[in-house]
């Protein structure tokens, strides 16, 4: 059957073909014109139709015979072309996931390539400064003076890393190396007002007995971190959290929150300093009151800015 249609639509075309040059040769002959366009423009027209027309009847003679072409037409390819959509829609979680997976593995080269670097100047020798470690911490203040403060803290940071890194020598000049850019940006953000703390850390490891330092500064607002009297976090105690180890347990939970809320808040100090012997107070206070609740509070005791030690105690009151 499919031979007997392809030599039909052959032997069809053949016929056809003819007849559309012959009349669009008459067309041309007979100047006849459409839509006010050339005669010969015209007969390129018909004969284009003419060609149109036979591909439109082997279609449809296609269609009207073959069920199997019917099949692949209506059915199939849309079939596949819904398939080939899905497809592309499934890909895209798939094309994400390996984008974070690249990244992984591109920030684990980076880790690796940064260890082994570390592994060969540890190997070298005696490193007493490690790769972003802060090696001075100032305040600085907008004023007219701006700049001759921070030659004074560039100089005394300066000197200070000098003797750790080599404390037998003295004099050298410069031994830390800055970026121009990284002077002129803190010089350009102080110089515009507030209250700031720059911290100046290691760009690479340093061995004891190196001539210079690279370093590169961290520029911090210096604001409000808490205020004295400020309740920073609480808790609450039950008669089972009363017992010396559960309390215990419950207070360096409390600090440790204390610790992260702080640091979200922007302050640099690691650790909080506690004063009072709070366990005793605690202790005594739950031997008076036999109370089923408790609130146990971790207060500051000073107002404290960005880069000011944190000072707490801890209050506990029945509830």
């Amino acid at each position: 059957m499919a031979w007997i249609l392809i030599v039909f639509l052959i032997l069809l075309g053949g016929l056809i073909a003819p007849f559309g040059d012959m009349l669009g040769t008459k067309i041309g002959k007979a100047r006849f014109s459409i839509l006010k366009l050339r005669p010969k423009k015209t007969a390129t027209i018909v004969t284009i139709i003419t060609g149109s027309f036979i591909s439109a009847i082997s279609i449809g003679l296609l269609i009207l015979v073959s069920e199997e072409f019917r099949q692949r037409l209506f059915v199939d390819i849309p079939f596949l072309q819904k398939t080939l959509d899905e497809s592309k829609k499934a890909l895209l979680p798939l094309q994400e996931e390996r984008k974070k997976l690249e990244d992984k593995i591109n920030n684990k080269e980076k880790e690796l390539n940064k260890l082994k670097s570390d592994v060969k100047e540890f190997r070298r020798g005696n490193v007493v400064i490690k790769r972003g470690q802060t090696l001075f911490i100032a305040n600085v203040t907008a004023n007219p003076n701006i700049k001759l403060d921070l030659g004074e803290i560039y100089n005394s940071a300066d000197r200070y890393v000098q003797k750790i890194v080599t404390p037998n020598k003295k004099g050298i000049k410069s031994f830390l190396l800055w970026r121009p850019t990284d002077i002129s940006e803190i010089e350009g953000v102080t110089s515009k007002g507030g209250n700031w703390i720059i911290l100046i850390k290691a760009a690479t490891n340093v061995l004891k007995g190196d001539n210079f330092v690279f370093v590169y500064p961290e520029l911090l607002q210096n604001k409000m971190i808490v205020s004295r009297g400020e309740v920073i976090m609480s808790d609450i105690l039950t008669k089972k959290d009363l017992d010396y180890k559960n309390i215990n347990t419950t207070i360096k939970t409390l600090l440790r929150k204390t610790r992260d809320k702080i640091k979200l808040r922007g302050s640099i100090v690691s650790e909080i300093s506690t004063r009072g012997n709070f366990i005793k107070k605690i202790r005594d206070s739950l031997k008076i009151n036999q109370n089923n609740k408790y609130l146990l509070e971790v207060v500051s005791l000073k107002d404290s800015k960005t880069a000011e030690p944190i000072i707490v105690e801890l209050n506990i009151s029945k509830l």
